[in-house]
């Protein structure tokens, strides 16, 4: 068994989770692929009020460290690219300004804008992103760097909102 995806079982619901409902087991560009499975759920979650919307956030990023730590641990590689809760994790957070400014969170522009933002600064790693991503491991650190570039998507998406 050379392919570390091999090790993982679809019947496994951490294993289901970490790989985005199977979205991650893409052979090309398995975060992005992750990200754009994460929007349907997106469109789900921002019918809650928003303190709701936020709890499953905060939930999803607190439960993510166990996820992401079955699936790597199983396939006995940090980080594969397949796992991508992390990913859905990061667009929430990102998306959560839409919502928090009364915005219409349907519109496709800001959903496209915040998908664009949260896969740059995932792509990129500017500081701390990259920092975290180098030096924090296990499933701690695979949530870390997307919570992170989460983060830095909302500030840029409100202050486009905001300013723009």
């Amino acid at each position: 068994m050379n392919n570390p995806v091999e090790k993982l079982s679809l019947s496994n619901i951490w294993h289901l989770l970490a790989t985005g409902f199977g979205s991650g087991l893409s052979p090309v560009a398995p975060g992005t692929f992750g990200t754009l499975a994460a929007i349907p759920f997106y469109l789900l979650l921002v019918q809650l009020p928003l303190p709701a919307y936020m709890a499953v956030v905060i939930v999803s990023c607190v439960v993510g460290i166990k996820i992401c730590q079955e699936a790597t641990d199983a396939m006995g590689v940090h980080d594969h690219g397949s796992i991508v809760w992390d990913e859905f994790a990061g667009l929430w957070i990102t998306m959560s300004v839409i919502p928090a400014l009364n915005l219409d969170p349907y519109e496709w522009k800001w959903i496209i804008g915040g998908f664009l933002l949260f896969r740059l600064f995932d792509i990129i790693k500017p500081w701390p992103i990259g920092w975290v991503d180098r030096r924090v491991h296990g499933g701690l650190g695979i949530m870390a760097d997307d919570i992170l570039a989460g983060m830095m998507g909302a500030v840029v998406l409100w202050g486009i909102v905001k300013f723009f």
